[in-house]
């Protein structure tokens, strides 16, 4: 099997990962872009005494860390990356690459401090910093899209458990739209396939015409949804989820929201 071969079935989540690091699709699959023309034009780089996705992954944090995103530019604007500017001062940048490794990416520790050069001891340190940082500057008016009342209620325990306030719970398109215009929300959670058929991703796109807000979306094929080659999920949630994943990916989400920055 060729090095192409072993790398493909990784390549989607390694988007999703790069989007929720970068808050961006764009700048996201930018960097998968630059990971995947770094390996092939110089295969025998590719680190060979580990796991294919190990070794992706790796190759993609070399280039991050290089990259030196998180000292570009100025902060103060109210764009997503100068929002986390504000935030990267006050949180390393390690910790967020730490938290979404093993929560969204489900990464053990020993293969988190591998990704990004740390003694294996550091990494559960890292994810605490991060998760109280992040959850410290972060509080937001959430909607939930989802029609499985059992998995609703256990998002909206995370939620709760965050210190958010959840403005409701749609189970179809159109309660979703009507509930986003009644209360409008500053996240929402949504569900792919709602309860009379209809698309959670339809009811999106109807919300983002009357106002610009962050979305999870949450599947169980995030594949169909991290092909690059459209405007796509900046963040998703594979079923079935930990509750750690929910929680990372709120986190992560509303770092880079206006909405939710601190006065």
């Amino acid at each position: 099997m060729s090095l192409g071969d072993k790398l493909a079935p990784h390549l989607p989540f390694l988007r999703r990962y790069a989007r929720a690091l970068t808050g961006s699709q764009q700048h996201g699959d930018n960097f998968v872009r630059s990971t995947l023309e770094t390996i092939i034009a110089s295969p025998e780089d590719f680190p060979s005494d580990v796991d294919p996705r190990l070794g992706l992954y790796r190759t993609f944090h070399a280039i991050w860390s290089t990259a030196h995103l998180e000292d570009s530019g100025e902060p103060g604007g109210d764009d997503a990356e100068s929002i986390a500017q504000a935030r990267l001062s006050r949180i390393t940048p390690l910790s967020r690459q730490a938290l979404l490794l093993t929560s969204l990416e489900g990464f053990s520790n020993e293969d988190t401090a591998y990704l990004i050069d740390v003694p294996a001891e550091d990494v559960e340190k890292l994810v605490s910093e991060a998760t109280k940082e992040i959850e410290r500057q972060t509080h937001a008016d959430v909607l939930i899209i989802e029609d499985e009342p059992i998995i609703a209620m256990d998002i909206e325990t995370i939620v709760r458990d965050l210190g958010h306030n959840v403005t409701g719970v749609a189970v179809t398109r159109d309660e979703a739209v009507a509930q986003a215009k009644a209360d409008r929300p500053s996240l929402v959670l949504a569900d792919i396939q709602l309860a009379d058929d209809s698309s959670g991703i339809d009811a999106v796109k109807d919300i983002l015409k009357d106002f610009k807000v962050p979305v999870i979306f949450i599947t169980a094929f995030p594949e169909r949804l991290l092909t690059g080659s459209r405007p796509e999920p900046t963040f998703l949630i594979t079923k079935p989820f930990q509750r750690a994943t929910v929680k990372a990916a709120i986190s992560q989400a509303l770092f880079f929201d206006a909405a939710t920055v601190p006065a």
